[in-house]
């Protein structure tokens, strides 16, 4: 059986970018985006819809409401150019378009899963002051991944992206959802026993702090933070996040002993993002 066709973008959307090209660059469960391209600008177009269950995946309606929620948190923090609205099976957004790599992709050349990774320290420096911004704003991200962090032809630059999730913006009550977790690959232990124990969680910054270093261990070497089966539920991986220590984290240097420290599983035991960048300014060539 074929796979089904990806939904379109909603034709108010279309009607208000007038797109001279466009092309899909996600299609998941719940969530599409397309990279839009107009006379004067480029942008990334995300429609949400609800999740329906399976025998592997249970059912989701947050994901119907997260584009409008992002997009909210968009314009909390000044963006002009950023949209949001509904459609008949969920919401969309409009955002500007992040031209770049993203950490994981970037990292590639660097990645081995023997050995000690050397990856170069300027990108996770780059990473980590977009992170400490947000957190310096009032704000937690709650979904970090080193697929979230967009560096561009700067070398000194990069953009956080994927904000659905952030907590500490000003959010319409009705496209506002409690916190459901974040992928577990970068998941805080106190969060995973939280949605274990209650079904959603309370992010925190020492969780994005967290999320941050099993970031930089993925990027760097290929491995999840915690060694869980591919096919287990979210919920017996979840588990063994709880249970069990990370992996030895194989990165040369500083930056490995500072993940280390981002990996503590007593959240109070880890650096403030403010210091994770005193640190790397201090390391970085």
């Amino acid at each position: 059986m074929s796979a089904p066709e990806p939904r379109q973008i909603p034709a108010p959307v279309s009607a208000m970018l007038d797109p001279s090209e466009s092309r899909v660059v996600v299609d998941r469960r719940g969530s599409t985006v397309w990279h839009v391209r107009t006379q004067d600008a480029e942008y990334a177009v995300k429609l949400g819809y609800p999740i329906e269950a399976t025998a592997d995946w249970p059912a989701a309606e947050w994901t119907a409401r997260a584009p409008a929620r992002e997009g909210a948190v968009l314009q909390h923090l000044g963006s002009a150019a950023a949209h949001y609205g509904v459609w008949e099976q969920g919401t969309w957004n409009v955002q500007p378009w992040h031209t770049g790599s993203d950490l994981y992709a970037l990292w590639k050349p660097h990645r081995t899963r023997h050995g000690m990774s050397r990856p170069p320290v300027r990108d996770a420096l780059a990473s980590a002051r977009a992170l400490a911004e947000l957190h310096d704003r009032g704000c937690i991200h709650g979904d970090v991944q080193p697929m979230h962090f967009i560096l561009g032809e700067e070398p000194a630059s990069a953009t956080l992206i994927d904000l659905a999730l952030v907590r500490g913006a000003t959010v319409p009550q009705r496209f506002d959802f409690p916190y459901p977790g974040c992928l577990v690959h970068y998941e805080a232990p106190e969060i995973s026993r939280s949605v274990l124990e209650r079904g959603e969680a309370e992010p925190t910054q020492e969780a994005d702090v967290y999320g941050f270093g099993a970031s930089l261990l993925m990027a760097a070497t290929g491995w999840r933070h915690v060694e869980y089966p591919d096919t287990a539920p979210r919920a017996e991986q979840r588990r063994y996040i709880v249970e069990r220590t990370h992996r030895p984290v194989n990165i040369a240097g500083m930056l490995g002993w500072l993940v280390n420290d981002m990996l503590r599983p007593d959240s109070r035991d880890r650096p403030t993002m403010s210091e994770v960048c005193k640190t790397l300014e201090e390391t970085s060539p």
